[in-house]
């Protein structure tokens, strides 16, 4: 493991399937019919916490644990949208047994358009 240090940034791509959207759904339990039926051009509603997986799998390739996340949700996220999200440390704090740090996240679609933006703040194990 690579200390963590201010200035990092790492990103992720991806665009959402309907069938992950669907298992998505299963395992939330969040059914709603946006998420599962289709609107007039084909495409199912991203729920906000499937895109807030981006950087969920980013943080884990930092391998931090998570103490707290916050995210604003600004656009809507269909299936087949690609998705890039961008995490940057803003600060790390050592201690004996860990860093302390805190991230910036900024997700936009294929458009340059922000659909979610938020806060990470977790730790790193030495």
């Amino acid at each position: 493991m690579t200390a963590p240090a201010a200035g990092d940034i790492r990103t992720f791509e991806r665009t959402f399937t309907p069938e992950e959207v669907r298992q998505f759904a299963e395992l939330s339990g969040d059914r709603q019919p946006r998420h599962l039926e289709s609107d007039e051009e084909g495409r199912l509603l991203v729920h906000g916490l499937l895109t807030a997986t981006m950087p969920t799998k980013i943080g884990g390739d930092f391998e931090v644990l998570g103490r707290s996340m916050t995210f604003e949700f600004l656009r809507p996220v269909y299936t087949g949208d690609t998705v890039t999200c961008e995490m940057t440390v803003e600060t790390v704090e050592e201690h004996e047994d860990r860093y302390d740090l805190t991230a910036s996240v900024t997700c936009e679609n294929e458009n340059g358009e922000t659909v979610m933006t938020g806060t990470v703040e977790g730790l790193v194990r030495k």
